[in-house]
C-alpha cells in the first residue's frame, strides 16, 4: 500500500432519474389485488389436490362416468363422446379458470405470460407427477391443460376488452400517457 486513505467517491442523495423497465405492476400483485390473489391461491390450491394428491379408487366408476359413457356408446350421434374425450375436456376445463387469472393478475398487455404460466404450471404437475404413486404424468394431459390455460386467456381478453377500450379512450382524451414504469430511486 503507499499510505495513502482511499475513501469512496460521495454519493448524491437526490433521486435517481433512471426509469425501471419493470412496470409498476410487476411488483405487490396481492397488494394490488387481494382478493383475486386469494382466489387465485385457493384455485391453485384445489388444482394442487386434484392433481397432485392421493387418486381414490373406484370413486369414478360410483360416480356414473362409465354408466353416462354406455348411455352416449349405444347412440350413433353420440358414441365419439368417450373417456379420453372426456378426460381431455375435463383437464381443459380445469385450466380454463387458471388462464383467466393469471391473466388478470399479470395484465392484458403481457397476455403472453399468463398463457406461459398456465403452460408451465402444467409442465410442472406433469413433471411432479412422474414422482407420486399412483398417478401418470401423460402429454396428452400437458396439451389439455395448456389449451384449456390459452383458452382461459382468451376469454379473459374479450371480457376486459370493453373495459380496455375506455380506458384507452380516456387517456386519449385527456392527453395523458400511461407508461406503467416505476421510479428506481
Amino acid at each position: 500500500m503507499d499510505g495513502m486513505s482511499h475513501s469512496a467517491p460521495a454519493r448524491s442523495s437526490a433521486p435517481s432519474p433512471v426509469r425501471s423497465a419493470v412496470p409498476a405492476r410487476a411488483f405487490g400483485l396481492v397488494r394490488h389485488h387481494p382478493v383475486l390473489s386469494a382466489v387465485t391461491a385457493l384455485y391453485l390450491g384445489a388444482v394442487a389436490w386434484l392433481t397432485l394428491g392421493p387418486q381414490p379408487i373406484g370413486v369414478v366408476r360410483a360416480g356414473g362416468v362409465f354408466e353416462l359413457l354406455a348411455v352416449f356408446r349405444r347412440h350413433t350421434a353420440t358414441a365419439w363422446i368417450t373417456y379420453p374425450a372426456v378426460e381431455f375436456a375435463a383437464n381443459a376445463a380445469m385450466f380454463v379458470p387458471i388462464g383467466v387469472f393469471f391473466l388478470l393478475l399479470v395484465g392484458r398487455h403481457r397476455w403472453w405470460m399468463a398463457a406461459l404460466f398456465g403452460i408451465a404450471l402444467s409442465a410442472s404437475i406433469e413433471f411432479a407427477q412422474l414422482f407420486l404413486p399412483g398417478r401418470v404424468s401423460d402429454v396428452r394431459d400437458l396439451v389439455s391443460n395448456s389449451i384449456g390455460a390459452f383458452a382461459g386467456v382468451l376469454v379473459a381478453l374479450l371480457l376486459t376488452w370493453p373495459e380496455a377500450v375506455r380506458r384507452r379512450d380516456a387517456q386519449l382524451s385527456t392527453g395523458t400517457p400511461s407508461t406503467g414504469t416505476i421510479r428506481v430511486a
